[in-house]
């Protein structure tokens, strides 16, 4: 039989002219198929003994690190050097890469398993730094050229903002990740069918969440569909504006199939012997040495808590902050951006806290730092760390904290605004915090937030907290934008966002007197929207309306007797007879919040 025939038989293509009988009942083909399963079945799988021989002595070095010994420094060169033939940082690098590449589309049970290739990932990057050091990492660093995919990836992200911000155009919503702000890259859905960038999701996922941060529903797994639609629709808008867009080949590749999910005791171990050789050149080495382990220990500490407390324990935390002043903003992004993404780890926040002067220093990086990423991700160090209420009170009597998150609230990037939003949020939630938000200026940045999409409702909810108090609830009246910034919330707000401003309204009413509670009353369209809320919003939302409501109608029975507040007054009474008026601890708080790593 022609070879040609054969092939065609083992391919799945239709053939040219159907034939009455198929054709795998034909005898003849039967007979050939059977003899190349037979033959395929005897054929064994070539392995060099050579590359055995390597194989067996990696797999030696983990086991090494699992019954926590540190493999030899000779073995390692006799091996990494010798045998594979990596002689520099660079070839190094690029190993890394390519394993963390496999990780990512990584298919199910394949050997070696995911957690596997995480051992040779931390192996490789433990090699890296003992047989190659920082010399090389500290050239490139001069030169400006950078290092690794970090730099790759954040020249392209940068580049693409730089393109966009120079043609001043508005990228449209639905193509920007909720938790990060920027242009997505590889799409992604969740089981609750709301749409995330891929990196962003899953280092939400890998702090340990389990809901979705936009709706706030649990997951009820963790696949990550590719939304290849949307990636198209934004592949052709960067296309039509001229944008760069080089998003990553879309795979199914699961979180479960990631390095952010699966460490195995040699991975951790392996990891620590790293951080402890980092925290040594942070220590003793030049000032080149400090910039490059600083950004090393940034991105170790960007994955995984067991990373995180690892580098903590080896004393990083001390030498980090004696960067912070640092004249090299490089060195200064490097340091602050490092303390971010430990403070994740709850234990490390205490860390940070309790070296002397370090929160002085995050904070002069917040209002005098080199960079606008050095600025924004200080505003990003104070919010992970208010999220313990002890800190809330020290962070916002320390001088020139609170003032410096409501002048970035006004004027800083989108992401910078989306730092300094939910910074001050954090701090609201103390209520010894009010009279100096007050003094600061945050109430009257908040308030200029409510009319800037993606930080009106974490702004609105802050305004909410704050007019629980009288203090809070004087200084919102007097300040002229503040209803109708409110009202224009719940005219155009998101769900969330419109449950929060009622909620401020609500609480201004309460605490501010009838003073503010006519001027909420008298405010236009006030009881139309209400109406509207209490049929369509949330159930909180409904709530809150009806209450709204029923203050205003009160207000203003002695003047409009059965007027417009009398007809309102009536629907929610209605409508709202079996849900109470208490709005006691009934915030909507955002769940999209989050502390992002970077």
């Amino acid at each position: 039989m022609p070879a040609r025939q054969t092939c065609r038989l083992l391919s799945p293509t239709v053939p040219h002219r159907r034939s009455k009988v198929k054709i795998y009942r034909e005898k003849q083909h039967r007979e050939q198929i059977e003899l190349l399963q037979k033959q395929s079945r005897r054929s064994k799988l070539f392995i060099d003994p050579n590359d055995e021989r390597i194989r067996v002595r990696l797999f030696g070095f983990l086991d090494e690190f699992e019954q926590g010994n540190v493999p030899d420094e000779i073995e390692l060169k006799s091996v990494f050097v010798n045998e594979l033939g990596i002689r520099d940082a660079k070839s190094c690098r690029g190993e890394i890469e390519f394993l963390e590449e496999q990780i990512h589309t990584h298919d199910g049970d394949v050997e070696p398993m995911v957690s596997v290739l995480n051992g040779f990932v931390a192996l490789t990057r433990y090699c890296r730094f003992l047989l190659f050091g920082l010399e090389e990492e500290e050239e490139e660093e001069k030169e400006g050229t950078g290092s690794g995919s970090f730099n790759k990836q954040r020249t392209r992200k940068r580049l693409l903002s730089q393109e966009i911000g120079d043609m001043a155009i508005t990228v449209p919503k639905d193509f920007c990740c909720s938790i990060s702000l920027d242009l997505m890259e590889d799409p992604v859905t969740v089981s609750t069918g709301q749409t995330y960038d891929r990196s962003s999701i899953l280092r939400w996922m890998e702090d340990g969440h389990c809901s979705c941060p936009k709706t706030g529903q649990m997951l009820t797994h963790t696949r990550l569909v590719p939304n290849r639609a949307l990636r198209n629709l934004i592949s052709k808008w960067c296309e039509a504006h001229s944008i760069p867009y080089d998003a990553p080949e879309i795979t199914d590749a699961s979180p479960e199939t990631l390095a952010v999910v699966e460490f195995t005791k040699a991975a951790i171990a392996a990891n620590k012997a790293t951080a402890e050789l980092l925290v040594n050149q942070l220590s003793n080495g030049s000032q080149g040495a400090k910039t490059v382990a600083a950004r090393e220990i940034r991105l170790l500490a960007k994955t995984g808590k067991e990373n995180r407390a690892c580098i903590a324990e080896a004393g990083a935390i001390p030498l980090l902050h004696n960067l912070l002043p640092s004249k090299n903003p490089v060195a200064q992004e490097n340091s602050v951006t490092a303390l971010l993404n430990l403070s994740i780890f709850d234990k490390n926040k205490n860390r940070i806290m309790d070296e002397f002067g370090c929160l002085r220093s995050i904070v002069d990086v917040l209002r005098f730092g080199l960079t606008v990423e050095a600025r924004e991700n200080a505003a990003a160090t104070l919010f992970s760390l208010s999220a313990v209420h002890d800190y809330k009170r020290r962070i916002t009597e320390e001088e020139g904290a609170v003032e410096a998150l409501a002048g970035l609230l006004k004027s800083g990037s989108p992401r910078g605004k989306k730092d300094a939003v939910t910074a001050l949020f954090n701090l609201s939630t103390h209520v010894g915090n009010c009279r100096r938000m007050i003094d600061a200026g945050a109430v009257a940045a908040l308030i200029g937030a409510l009319e800037t999409e993606g930080v009106a409702e974490e702004a609105a909810g802050a305004l909410a907290l704050l007019v629980r108090q009288p203090i809070g609830a004087e200084a919102v009246g007097k300040e002229e934008m503040a209803v109708a910034g409110l009202i224009g919330m719940m005219r155009r707000g998101s769900p969330r966002g419109k449950e929060n401003a009622v909620a401020a309204l609500l609480e201004l009413c309460r605490s501010g007197g009838v003073v503010a509670t006519q001027k909420v009353a008298r405010a236009p369209a006030l009881a139309s929207l209400l109406q509207s809320l209490l049929f369509t919003g949330t159930k909180r939302a409904r709530r809150k309306a009806a209450s709204l409501a029923r203050v205003c109608q009160r207000c203003e029975a002695a003047t409009l007797p059965m007027g417009r507040w009398g007809v309102e007054y009536s629907i929610t009474s209605n409508s709202t007879s079996n849900h109470g008026s208490s709005f006691a601890g009934d915030v909507s708080v955002p769940l999209s919040i989050t502390v992002r790593v970077l």
